[in-house]
């Protein structure tokens, strides 16, 4: 099963159909995205976050994935050289 990240448009319609007092179950149908997903994400509106500060915390993690750089000790460096 592939999964697709939200995009920036679909969190402001999530965020647009929450104010409007919408279930997250309707939101979901709409959609075409899982409920628990959805839950997710108002759940974050919830404490108080909007899109975008979900969006913006979604890139930060993004950040750490991948491979990370390695650091070779100064004696290493200098044998390679």
């Amino acid at each position: 099963m592939t999964y697709k990240h939200l995009t920036i448009d679909e969190l402001t319609m999530i965020e647009s159909y929450y104010l409007q007092h919408n279930k997250p179950v309707e939101i979901a149908n709409r959609m075409g995205r899982a409920i628990q997903t959805i839950y997710n994400v108002v759940n974050k509106f919830k404490q108080g976050k909007t899109a975008l500060d979900y969006w913006h915390q979604y890139k930060e993690n993004k950040k750490k994935c991948g491979r990370k750089v390695i650091q070779l000790p100064a004696h290493e460096v200098d044998y390679i050289k």
